[in-house]
């Protein structure tokens, strides 16, 4: 008997030049009042907040920027929100930056909607009500948290990145306006970037993949070789970071449909244990985790390798699998990925640790292969 499946996003997602214009409408739309504008301390010195307070401002809406969500969004910073968006009687959300600004105003919503505290919401959809209209403004061509029902949230006391796959937690409105991404330093756009291709990988493979979301990653393996080396050299390259928007988005719809694998599983992990950029963390544990589940999806990953530019005619379905591996190291490296996780502070005496809150971590349960946990701790030691 076939599996059934099904694809959720957004109701509504705005692309191109300008979109930012739309997002005080979108808002009216809504019957929003009063809204919480959730941002990064970086955007809000740079007035960026400002600005879209003005847009939504001029569609008579109330806006209360919120301008303290912080790389890798902790429990406290998510309780701190609540409290902001019940102080201020605010009945929706904007969230404006990456992936810590949506996740931090998904965890602000959930919470608000719902009560209790973030941690109830650990899982897959443990959450009762739908949260307040959200409309997500990314600034970021990676992790594609304007659209998905993912949100990463750290336990501060478990030093652990929890993860909360809940339908009530997709923006009602995304928007992606390239122009927001323009001044993107390098080592940005290709942790982000990298992040976008992974998403795309562990959907390709996920024992949950179906026609749709095949077709979604196959255009990710395509623009990223392409766009993203363009976009890292200038930051000023209209059509990269165009292109990139696409990529990214492609990739949400992937996964966020897909599911993930051991990726994400120990890159949570290690982000939260070491408060490490999420991006970088899937870059260096791609290529190991790709060679683990080599096994069984040696196809899968010849079509990758074959969606990525490489030459593969006359290979055997291994040999050209194993190029799709050799050209995500080679992408990497060119963009100046680090070497391992030991530069970066990770601890060799972590890793048991580490292993075990990954295989708890709810996006293992898609990976193609199971793996016992000493075969965890080989991944995590091989990317060192």
């Amino acid at each position: 008997m076939a599996k059934q499946s099904s694809f959720s996003m957004p109701t509504t997602n705005l692309f191109g030049a300008g979109a930012i214009q739309e997002t005080g409408v979108r808002l009216k739309g809504a019957g929003a009042k009063k809204v919480l504008l959730v941002t990064d301390e970086g955007l809000f010195n740079l007035g960026l907040a400002d600005k879209i307070a003005d847009i939504i401002k001029a569609e008579n809406i109330e806006v209360e920027i919120f301008p303290k969500a912080e790389p890798n969004p902790t429990d406290q910073n998510v309780a701190e929100g609540v409290e902001a968006f019940k102080a201020a009687n605010c009945d929706s959300l904007v969230s404006l930056g990456g992936g810590s600004s949506h996740d931090a105003a998904k965890g602000i919503g959930i919470v608000a909607s719902n009560g209790g505290t973030i941690h109830d919401y650990e899982g897959v959809d443990k959450s009762e009500h739908p949260m307040v209209p959200l409309v997500a403004i990314n600034t970021t061509a990676g992790t594609a948290s304007e659209m998905t029902k993912f949100t990463i949230i750290t336990d501060v006391a478990r030093h652990v990145k929890m993860a909360i796959v809940d339908k009530h937690v997709t923006p009602f409105v995304s928007i992606n306006d390239p122009e927001l991404m323009y001044g993107l330093p390098p080592a940005l756009t290709a942790a982000t970037g990298l992040d976008a291709l992974t998403h795309a990988v562990e959907a390709y493979v996920s024992v949950d993949a179906n026609p749709l979301t095949d077709s979604a990653a196959e255009k990710v393996f395509e623009l990223i070789p392409k766009y993203l080396p363009r976009a890292y050299a200038n930051g000023q390259d209209a059509e990269a970071r165009e292109m990139m928007v696409y990529a990214q988005f492609l990739g949400g719809m992937a996964f966020n449909n897909a599911g993930l694998g051991y990726v994400h599983a120990i890159a949570h992990q290690m982000g939260g244990f070491y408060n490490l950029p999420h991006g970088v963390c899937n870059a260096l544990l791609l290529p190991y985790v790709c060679k683990f589940n080599l096994v069984g999806r040696e196809e899968r990953f010849a079509k990758i390798a074959h969606y990525l530019g490489e030459n593969i005619e006359g290979l055997s379905t291994l040999e050209a699998a194993e190029k799709a591996i050799e050209r995500i190291e080679r992408l990497a490296a060119d963009l100046g990925i680090p070497e391992g996780f030991a530069e970066l502070g990770a601890k060799e005496e972590d890793i048991p640790t580490l292993a075990a809150n990954a295989m708890k971590d709810v996006t293992a349960a898609t990976n193609p292969r199971r793996a016992r946990v000493e075969q965890i701790e080989e991944i995590i030691r091989q990317s060192m």
